[in-house]
């Protein structure tokens, strides 16, 4: 089990590097299915150990100037109230109940990744960019220098992500990477590598809160288990970084896609049918 339990960090550690998110996508049916850990316990490990292995990925990109601390930390404050809230909720319901709408989120996280693969590249900075007085003034804005205002309806609009964000980590495990990517890109105006260093930042946050709920409620949680994933999402995040330098990103979202909807229809067919 210790080299299926870093094999499968590697993976998860993969996914975060390459896109900022999906980690935690992959995280809890592997958990669930490869190691035979109870699902409530694999949403904690894998809100452990994505968390952990962002954190490892997210120094190095901040330290570059690749992560956007202020807008991070107001997503990060909204996903933290929302974690403990989704792990309240996921209480309410059955463990068979829990892994189906977990594969129904995988699905639907499939479709709008793919999809997004066929629509024109976003423009950095492209959201109501400049001082126009015909600008929106509903969207989030940016000055000439690339930096955010942040008027009451841009902060609104990225606290409720945020919220958003954390009650699907609370819920499923998730660090809600495949969420906050798009979220900044297309309501920020935050560039893709940018946004991509910022939601690893987020996701360290929300997941902290959420390992916190969830040993506060009084859940156990494998450390062994915990530390071999850790150990191999290190090594896959790194490894991520550097196969996404050399990549096309629709190459990249696409194939993630198809491998999100392969893991979702056999976590929804093992809970259903089997």
């Amino acid at each position: 089990m210790f080299g299926l339990a870093v094999l499968f960090g590697v993976l998860v550690g993969f996914a975060l590097g390459l896109t900022g998110g999906g980690g935690g996508i992959f995280a809890v049916p592997l958990l669930v299915y490869g190691l035979a850990v109870a699902p409530r316990e694999a949403v904690g490990i894998s809100l452990a150990s994505v968390g952990g292995t962002s954190l490892f990925g997210v120094l190095p990109r901040w330290a570059h100037g690749e992560v956007e601390t202020r807008t991070g930390l107001l997503f990060a404050v909204a996903g933290m109230v929302g974690a403990p809230l989704g792990t309240y909720l996921s209480t309410l319901i059955s463990e068979t109940l829990l892994l189906v709408l977990f594969g129904g989120l995988m699905l639907v996280v499939a479709v709008r990744m793919w999809s997004k693969t066929r629509e024109r590249e976003p423009v950095p900075g492209e959201c109501a960019v400049g001082t126009s007085p015909e600008a929106d003034r509903s969207a989030c804005q940016r000055d000439k220098d690339g930096q955010l205002r942040l008027n009451s309806r841009c902060a609104r609009l990225l606290l409720l992500i945020g919220l958003v964000t954390g009650v699907l980590s609370g819920m499923f495990g998730v660090g809600g990477g495949f969420v906050i990517v798009p979220a900044l890109v297309l309501f920020s105006g935050m560039e893709i590598h940018r946004a991509v260093g910022t939601s690893l930042l987020v996701i360290v946050l929300v997941s902290i809160s959420g390992v916190t709920s969830y040993l506060v409620t009084g859940k156990e949680m494998s450390a062994s288990i915990t530390l071999q994933f850790l150990a191999g999402g290190f090594l896959g995040m790194w490894l991520g970084g550097l196969v996404a330098k050399r990549l096309g990103g629709r190459t990249l979202q696409r194939v993630f896609s198809v491998a999100v909807v392969l893991v979702a229809m056999f976590v929804i067919s093992k809970s259903l049918f089997l």
